[in-house]
């Protein structure tokens, strides 16, 4: 018989679990190829604080309401909010939160695994030395070649099968054999090889640049667009509304202590940020400036040629891509656990077979994501592939949509009793912010954040040639062109500058085909 503290689903047999899977979910892309450009350009240290007061007041409180919910309810998120819409008297509408997390979920985790399979790839690709002195230009192929190359894609499709396999076997071996003991293992030693290199970095004595970038105090960057990039940042990157707090907080044993626990992964997700930061714009001083990079051309074609003139580039590449490769699949781990459980919950099926179906969806959605980038790019709808449309109704809709659901069903349905129940002992200053931020400002905070993120993405279709309904198509003017160089900030995409392009082509060997990597307009970065 299962006692009070375990699921039909699975629960963690030791309480630290809780926090190394809450990193392993939260450190993700974000905080390597995001963070540190947001600081480099607003402000440095002062941005910092900007985000982390963002994290503590705005998103905090949702984070500990969802892993509160699952730990109270002891299921997933679809029936945790069943439940606790039953016991409060509720309209049945609240309990759409718990699908479209799911969904969001899945969405994320399938083009999640697209990034996972180019980093895998990119492992080997530095471990068989192949950027060894590389230049802009043969980077870019490497990335074109693998990625946007319509006659190879047979070959990104098997790196795709690759990263998932590693990830849905090890989620097949349950709660404990699986998930808990790789967490356990995985993100100490990703925190541990981030960490080596980091001195090894700092023994080459080439941090300050790196301070001077990201934690320097900068007061004339700081604007109401630092604010903003910091809200965006903090709501996107930590795994809100794919309820992946609720199921590790039904997970979590009777002695986990979730609020000091959210705190401390709030933290650490934070730290890894900034070291993270250090570490390029330190690297960046012998192999060039990462100055206005970010997403795809920061990690995959700048990044690979700084580190190509270091001594022992050959370790250093395959060691940096390690990295990465941990922090990725660590992430789509965390990501296929919501939609395992809801699976099972759903269909009473055995833990196994369950992974290995949600395994196959999320490859067979992944496709999409990953054709988008080579056989499928010139079929646009209103001017944005597949993959773009997926990541904008999964970022710009469904996300920000269960935060406002779980924030105002928090605030407003549930009585103030209950709501201690679920949140367990707490200071009474913790317990009437909470209230307040749940009430008041989340709901707003979430449902502007998915405006802005909305509205931004269909501008930035209409600035890359779309004809929609929404752009404005001027009779004399030309369309903007989509390697518009932007400071300001919205959800994050990153769109390459001309100078970088015309760098590209200065550096292209003669001869050498002028292949392109994924348009940086036609990619976002926010929870990945």
């Amino acid at each position: 018989m299962l006692s009070k503290y375990e699921t039909a689903i699975g629960s963690f047999t030791r309480k630290s679990t809780f926090f190394w899977a809450a990193v392993g979910a939260t450190v993700g892309l974000a905080n390597l190829w995001q963070f540190p450009y947001l600081a480099s350009i607003h402000g440095g240290g002062l941005f910092v604080l900007l985000y982390l007061a963002c994290l503590l007041l705005v998103t905090l409180p949702l984070m500990v309401t969802e892993a509160a919910l699952g730990r109270h309810s002891r299921h997933g998120i679809v029936l945790a909010m069943d439940g606790m819409v039953k016991n409060a008297g509720c309209s049945p509408l609240w309990r759409l939160a718990g699908p479209l997390s799911v969904f969001a979920a899945f969405a994320v985790l399938s083009f999640t695994a697209v990034f996972g399979a180019i980093v895998l790839a990119y492992l080997f690709f530095g471990a068989a030395d192949r950027f060894s002195g590389a230049s802009t230009g043969s980077a870019t192929s490497v990335l074109a070649g693998l990625v946007s190359d319509s006659g190879n894609y047979r070959q990104f499709m098997a790196w795709h099968v690759f990263f998932l396999v590693l990830v849905v076997a090890v989620s097949a071996r349950g709660v404990l054999r699986g998930l808990e003991r790789s967490m356990r293992l995985v993100v100490p030693c990703t925190l541990f090889l981030l960490m080596l290199l980091f001195a090894l970095t700092a023994v080459r004595g080439n941090v300050q640049p790196g301070i001077d970038q990201v934690l320097a105090m900068r007061p004339e960057q700081v604007s109401a667009d630092s604010l903003k990039a910091a809200f965006f940042h903090a709501f996107y990157t930590l795994g809100l509304g794919m309820g992946v707090w609720a199921v590790f907080g039904a997970y979590a044993t009777r002695h986990t202590r979730l609020k000091r626990s959210i705190l401390a992964v709030v933290l650490m997700d934070t730290l890894v940020g900034i070291v993270a930061g250090l570490m390029m714009f330190s690297v960046a001083v012998e192999g060039g400036s990462f100055e206005g990079e970010r997403g795809f051309s920061l990690l995959f074609v700048s990044l690979p040629v700084a580190l190509a003139g270091l001594p022992c580039s050959q370790v250093v590449i395959a060691a940096v891509f390690l990295l990465v490769t941990l922090i990725v699949w660590a992430t789509a781990l965390a990501l296929l656990e919501p939609v395992v459980s809801w699976f099972r919950e759903w269909t009473g099926a055995p833990r196994g077979w369950s992974a290995v179906v949600v395994g196959v969806g999320v490859w067979f959605a992944g496709l999409a994501s990953l054709f988008s980038f080579n056989v499928w790019a010139d079929y646009r709808l209103a001017g944005a592939t597949v993959f773009r449309w997926l990541e904008l109704v999964a970022g710009g809709i469904v996300i920000p949509a269960v935060a406002v659901l779980i924030a105002t069903f928090a605030g407003w349905c549930i009585t103030r009793r209950l709501a201690a129940t679920i949140l367990g002992r707490a200071p009474a200053l913790f317990r009437g912010i909470w209230f307040w931020v749940m009430r008041l400002v989340l709901p707003v905070v979430a449902g502007w954040i998915g405006l802005q993120y909305t509205f931004f993405s269909l501008n930035n279709l209409c600035e890359n040639g779309s004809a929609a309904i929404w752009c404005e198509q001027p009779e004399t003017a030309e369309v903007a062109p989509a390697a518009r160089e932007r400071k300001e900030i919205a959800p994050a995409s990153a769109a390459p500058n001309s100078s970088s392009e015309s760098a590209e082509q200065e550096q292209r060997p003669q001869g050498e085909p002028e292949e392109k990597p994924p348009k940086e307009g036609d990619i976002l970065y926010h929870s990945v």
